[in-house]
């Protein structure tokens, strides 16, 4: 087992945190190696995977990313599959079915790209409503590092500070300006006004009208969803070439299994399988684990050793535990009237007003949209199934698509323990643990749903003149995934630091959500990110004091 590979940062992990962690550190002269557990893939393959998924699996955004046998993932929303690799448990474990992916560039080869801030009182909730826990810092402090974190994806957004979120004075503005609603998230904000509320245009990490970073401006694919053919919208993979430029090295199909530690509980190496099932050793000056809230804490916790019999850097106890995302209901609608979504990205807006308020001492907040996807897939199944053909089957998948809008409200959650990962007995491929997850998503957001949410849903639908519509009545994933190596400043009840530094390890950091002390009820990804560029800082500053 010869040290093949060394760098001063280590990043685990190819997403949108090791991506902004590894750069930040070869801007400051660092040398940096990064390990990926799945591939390196071209877009055009992405693509073409995506033409040819059947049709039935088409609004399952991971069908076009085939895991490899070493790098395991959820394909399918078929039940025997879906439930093959994430161990899935507790009253609500269909909410954490998270649709990741383990390929170089993460999840955000299909993410929506939206990039809400947190509100100030999401990062106090205990001093403000007696639930949860208050962030280490204020959102004054996180701010500056929002404002690079946008910067670094290429965010546009509102000039208004009306129609933006928070709406309170930003250290920048955008870097581009917004995209314009389309036909059907138009009809949406009007509907939503009538019955006093605001829907917001979203801050997002795409190009508008404009190029950014070498990536050409939106054109409306509608494709965000489950992968931007032409690269306008910000993912980790575009980046990946950048990184190579300064001199940063990227190893795909390296499956780490195994942090090391020496008697002083500094990190020495990380261990990793490649598809030949060899173990290779890698050392480092400075660790920094990015693989996401699940893959982190499941990391952790298969490296226990003497020093470290609950796992590294799980003195505490709360390595994954907390784990949070933002439970979804979604309701499908038929209108008399054409409603045109899909013109655009596939998410554009979003009412973020209801998820502030003194209710919260009670129940969740909640974030409403409506879906900017184009529903001709649903269309065109719908009218099949009525036995339609020629000319009529024609008529009907034109007016179905047209008229058909989904809503959805992802509800905020607290943090709580017995949300937990722990390591299956079971098995993956390389024969390492598959992540067992318990989740409840408990009472706080089904009193959210039932008293709050679900009234001004249907008021919405009312009031968009819905002739038909069906609400789900199951809780399932948004794929925010946070939590599990918590931020605090007491080593008793956190992981890790307000740097992202674990309590237990000098030199190992772990940013991104899985840091998150709350999650709000808004997309977390520029929080994640806003995180990333906190702990670079501290990287960077540790590295270059010696």
């Amino acid at each position: 087992m010869a040290n093949d590979y060394s760098a001063d940062v280590i990043v685990v992990g190819t997403g949108v945190i090791g991506c902004i962690v590894a750069e930040q550190a070869l801007d400051a002269g660092l040398s940096v190696l990064m390990l990926e557990a799945g591939p390196r893939v071209e877009r055009w393959q992405i693509v073409e995977n995506y033409r040819n998924v059947p049709p039935r699996f088409k609004q399952n955004w991971n069908a076009p990313y085939p895991a490899k046998p070493w790098a395991p993932h959820i394909e399918s929303e078929l039940p025997d599959a879906t439930t093959d690799y994430l161990q899935l448990e507790g009253p609500n474990g269909r909410a954490y079915r998270q649709g990741y992916v383990r390929y170089a560039g993460g999840a955000t080869w299909h993410w929506a790209g939206i990039c809400w801030r947190l509100h100030p009182d999401d990062m106090r909730l205990k001093s403000l409503y007696g639930v949860g826990r208050d962030w280490a810092f204020d959102y004054n402090t996180l701010e500056p590092y929002y404002t690079r974190a946008e910067y670094a994806l290429g965010v546009c957004g509102p000039s208004e500070v009306e129609l933006q979120w928070p709406p309170l004075p930003r250290s920048r503005p955008y870097p581009m300006g917004r995209i314009p609603l389309g036909p059907g998230e138009q009809r949406f904000t009007d509907a939503a006004a009538r019955v006093g509320i605001t829907n917001l245009p979203a801050p997002q990490a795409r190009n508008s009208g404009v190029s950014y970073d070498g990536r050409p401006p939106c054109c409306g694919n509608n494709n965000c969803f489950p992968v931007c053919p032409i690269s306008a919208k910000y993912d980790a993979a575009s980046a990946l070439p950048r990184i190579e430029s300064k001199g940063g090295k990227i190893l795909a199909n390296a499956v780490v299994y195994r942090v090391e530690t020496d008697a002083k509980q500094n990190i020495q190496a990380v261990h990793f399988l490649n598809p030949n099932k060899e173990t290779q050793r890698v050392v480092g000056r400075l660790f920094a684990i990015a693989c996401n809230a699940i893959e982190t804490p499941k990391l952790l916790l298969m490296s226990k050793d003497e020093r470290n019999p609950n796992g590294v850097a799980n003195h505490s106890d709360q390595v994954g535990r907390n784990l949070m995302d933002q439970p979804k209901i979604s309701a499908q609608m038929l209108l008399a009237e054409p409603m045109w979504t899909g013109v655009g990205p596939v998410q554009g807006s979003s009412i973020m007003m209801t998820g502030q308020g003194a209710f919260r001492s009670e129940h969740a907040g909640a974030m409403l949209r409506c879906e900017n996807a184009a529903l001709s897939a649903i269309g065109g199944q719908a009218a099949l199934a009525k036995g339609l053909v020629g000319k009529a089957l024609d008529a009907e998948i034109r007016r179905l698509s047209a008229c058909t809008a989904r809503l959805t409200i992802e509800h905020e959650i607290l943090p709580d323990a017995n949300n937990r990962l722990t390591l299956s007995d079971k098995k993956d491929w390389l024969g390492l643990s598959k992540p067992n997850i318990y989740y409840d998503v408990g009472d706080y957001v089904r009193r959210s749903h039932q008293e709050y949410t679900l009234p001004l849903l249907k008021k919405l639908i009312a009031e968009l003149g819905a002739v038909e519509s069906t609400i789900a009545t199951t809780f399932t994933n948004s794929d925010h995934m946070m939590g599990s190596c918590i931020m605090g400043t007491d080593p008793t009840d956190s992981v890790v630091d307000v740097d992202c530094r674990a309590h237990d390890h000098p030199n190992l950091f772990l940013p991104g959500g899985a840091a998150m002390t709350t999650g709000g009820c808004g997309n977390s990804t520029i929080t994640m990110a806003a995180l990333a560029m906190k702990a670079s800082d501290a990287i960077v500053d540790q590295l270059k004091r010696g």
